[in-house]
């Protein structure tokens, strides 16, 4: 390990002096998203090198010191050093781990009605709301990408994009089937009814990272369904792409702009034929599979919201939780952070076995 902890000291250093040098704007960010990467572990492998080399200092004295009360203080000195080096080695030990390709990356998150009809619509926009309100907490900004509304305050689908370097590790967990279980308003008998709906976590693609040609799209406009006032009656500004190799369809209709609509739809597009790749990589990998919390399969049940027992509980690491309430307010951190914990867990018994 020390080598590499070396190794990462040097990077650090040398993407320092690169950035006073780099003078143009692509290179500066990408100097600056590295640098910002590499610092909590660069910062812990300075402390513990330097423990590192206290410890040995502090052996070497023990053997030639004679005065009682310094022997005592250095031994004091040593022990203390080693302990605290047995911890900073399983801190280093985690973040040593190799990063998810996607890490530090925005997102696209789709959440889609499935079964239970209206209800289902209805948790779509309950979701929604509680990923809003969660990445408000974190600092993440979200804007809107397309929806398709029920007409009774639900969703058939809505999409919305989270702008922010801990979008993708925040919620990369989220894709699955949601089951929500509880009595609709609409429901005269109090009986509960089980509703599910399906998440799609999508990171963001630029244009570089996938080969869209414009000769394999189909690009069709229309008029707008959705709000906007007499606009929506008069102008064409919705935009339908269909990618023809892949058969991948995405619309927006959320702008008064066509251009903008379509800048949106392409948003889209490059995440879902991005992740058709990806996926089939994963069909063919089964190695990436263990090294996840479930397989990530979008049909994977994976979480279960019961309103009656005010319980929410996610069937990947058994974690369960009594106050519905306030997870649907957007207090997802410790449910996030035991997913988190599983993940490494997972993946540092993968590196050991």
């Amino acid at each position: 390990m020390i080598d590499r902890l070396k190794k990462i000291q040097e990077k650090y250093l040398r993407i320092e002096d690169e950035l006073g040098q780099a003078k143009e704007p692509d290179k500066l960010k990408s100097l600056y998203k590295e640098r910002s990467r590499l610092t909590p572990v660069f910062t812990k492998a300075n402390d513990y090198l330097n423990i590192m080399k206290d410890t040995e200092d502090a052996k070497r004295l023990l053997l030639t010191e004679n005065d009682p009360e310094m022997h005592s203080m250095l031994k004091s000195e040593l022990e203390e050093g080693e302990a605290r080096l047995i911890e900073l080695a399983k801190e280093l030990e985690i973040m040593l781990l190799p990063p998810d390709p996607n890490s530090g990356k925005s997102i696209l998150v789709e959440i889609r009605a499935g079964t239970g009809g209206e209800e289902s619509g209805l948790f779509c926009a309950d979701l929604y709301r509680m990923y809003s309100k969660f990445a408000d907490k974190m600092g993440m900004k979200t804007e809107l990408v397309d929806n398709s509304p029920t007409g009774i305050g639900g969703f058939k689908e809505i999409i919305f994009s989270l702008d922010d370097e801990k979008a993708y590790d925040y919620f990369k967990f989220e894709s699955g089937t949601h089951r929500v279980q509880r009595i609709p308003a609409t429901e005269s008998n109090g009986r509960i009814h089980t509703s599910a709906v399906t998440v799609a976590i999508l990171p963001e693609v630029e244009e570089k990272e996938v080969d869209i040609k414009e000769s394999d799209l189909r690009i069709d406009v229309y008029r707008s369904s959705g709000a906007g006032g007499q606009h929506v009656n008069t102008t064409d500004s919705a935009v339908r792409i269909t990618h023809i190799p892949t058969g991948v369809v995405v619309a927006s209709q959320e702008e008064r702009s066509q251009i903008k609509n379509r800048d949106k739809a392409m948003r889209i597009l490059r995440a879902r034929v991005a992740d058709q790749i990806t996926e089939a990589a994963k069909l063919s990998a089964d190695a990436l599979k263990k090294a996840q919390v479930g397989s990530g399969d979008r049909s994977e049940r994976i979480r279960t919201y019961n309103f009656p027992q005010g319980r929410c509980t996610d069937h990947r690491v058994g974690f369960t939780s009594h106050n519905l309430p306030a997870i649907m307010e957007g207090d997802l951190g410790e449910l996030i952070e035991a997913l988190v914990q599983e993940d490494r867990s997972k993946r540092l018994a993968e590196t050991k076995g």
